[in-house]
């Protein structure tokens, strides 16, 4: 397998879960920077000009941080971090959904039309006097998430799943361009120190 990385919260993702997981595979960096990822050689192997991509060794190209990490899950090691019965799956399923829409769609677009309108203008329709919004939305459902995770180690209770590791992905890099965690968010604050402290978050 070859792992086409680059900077950004969305390949911190994958990153952070096949260290879980215990999948090391070659790695490629993209110069999201620079724009390679919008070049035809890299278009070639992922036509939506995004990172990252898995290539598999049969050829075939997986792109979407979800779509990997569920291939991942079933090559890697260890407990599933999807789940183990239909009813866990199912559960990890609702959770990263809500989480992608309602915080880390909101919270990136926030992010793109503002802080890296630069770097985004070019490249997708940007909605400049949305980005505060954006960014509000995200910190509404943020307060929301705070809530229901009363009680709870993880997402899904007391297992460690995807919707974990793409919560924490995101919330890392909003601390860094201007959308730091509400301390107020107590329950997810702990939650963040304690996926802080594992040693996938370092990947």
């Amino acid at each position: 397998m070859l792992f086409y990385d680059s900077v950004g919260p969305n390949p911190r993702m994958v990153r952070m879960f096949m260290a879980e997981k215990g999948v090391a595979p070659e790695k490629a960096t993209v110069d999201l920077r620079g724009g390679e990822n919008r070049q035809p050689e890299y278009m070639a192997k992922n036509p939506s000009g995004q990172t990252p991509a898995l290539a598999l060794d049969n050829g075939m190209v997986l792109a979407e941080i979800t779509a990997i990490c569920e291939y991942v899950d079933e090559v890697g090691k260890g407990p599933s971090l999807i789940g183990a019965t239909p009813e866990e799956r199912a559960e990890t399923r609702m959770w990263t959904r809500r989480i992608d829409l309602n915080i880390v769609e909101p919270g990136a677009a926030g992010f793109r039309f503002a802080e890296g309108l630069k770097m985004f203008q070019n490249r997708i329709r940007c909605i400049p006097h949305a980005a505060d919004d954006f960014k509000l939305i995200a910190k509404e459902n943020l307060a929301k998430l705070n809530k229901q995770m009363e009680g709870k180690t993880y997402v899904c209770g007391e297992r460690l799943t995807m919707a974990d590791i793409l919560l924490f992905a995101f919330i890392d890099f909003f601390n860094n361009v201007g959308q730091k965690l509400d301390p107020a968010n107590a329950n997810i604050a702990a939650w963040f120190e304690r996926m802080m402290a594992r040693p996938s978050a370092a990947a």
